[in-house]
């Protein structure tokens, strides 16, 4: 029996990853078309990664030198500022505010993110879900330690709690920690294995975890 569950948040929660797709196209507009198709080529590939391992991958990669921490932390701060807003009003994945809402006495329910965790918090409590979450974590911990964090302190049971995600770190993070999975895929491309469980939005979520429990 499910009893909690751990969300991913963009693009699981909120519909909020073209938000971010676009910051990353334009803090790197001014090296040229090539530099934008490979930075946002390598942030779809590796969705739910810390937005500065993808800029100091950018740095090392194609402008072939190491980034500074001044400048990773400067374009860490640009990048908030396009997307703070936005992702504020940006709207939810079909179903996930209702299920959460209705749920949340239901299931123990946390948040795992590869967003900074103070400015996650700081777009979950404008948007007036805190007090839904037992817990709200993001980077700069890998979404691997933050479920193993959250097994170990509110003493869950790993094959009671399903991870839901939208992206291969999701899914990793759930196969080496012990959980049951589901995906969200909200485009024609799902990026995990055939056998996983998936679905187009939340408003099935009861249906698949009762599948999970089974």
């Amino acid at each position: 029996m499910i009893d909690a569950i751990i969300f991913d948040f963009d693009g699981v929660i909120l519909d909020s990853v073209a938000v971010k797709t676009r910051a990353f196209a334009s803090l790197v507009a001014e090296h040229g078309p090539d530099a934008v198709e490979r930075i946002v080529a390598h942030h779809e590939a590796y969705g739910g990664i810390s937005r500065f391992h993808k800029f100091a991958w950018f740095y090392r990669e194609v402008l072939g030198r190491e980034a500074s921490e001044a400048e990773l932390n400067d374009l860490g701060k640009r990048f908030e500022n396009l997307v703070f807003e936005e992702i504020v009003a940006a709207p939810e994945i079909d179903g996930a505010l209702k299920f959460i809402q209705k749920n949340h006495t239901r299931y123990e329910m946390f948040i795992a993110s590869g967003t900074p965790q103070e400015e996650l918090r700081a777009i979950v409590d404008h948007r007036n879900l805190t007090a839904l979450f037992k817990e709200v974590c993001g980077s700069p911990t890998s979404k691997i330690e933050i479920t193993e964090y959250l097994l170990k302190k509110y003493n869950l049971s790993r094959t009671e709690t399903a991870f839901v995600g939208d992206a291969m770190t999701d899914y990793d993070a759930a196969q080496e920690c012990g959980l049951p999975f589901i995906g969200i895929v909200t485009d024609t491309h799902a990026p995990f294995p055939p056998d996983t469980i998936t679905l187009p939005s939340l408003l099935n979520l009861d249906e698949a975890l009762h599948c999970l429990s089974r």
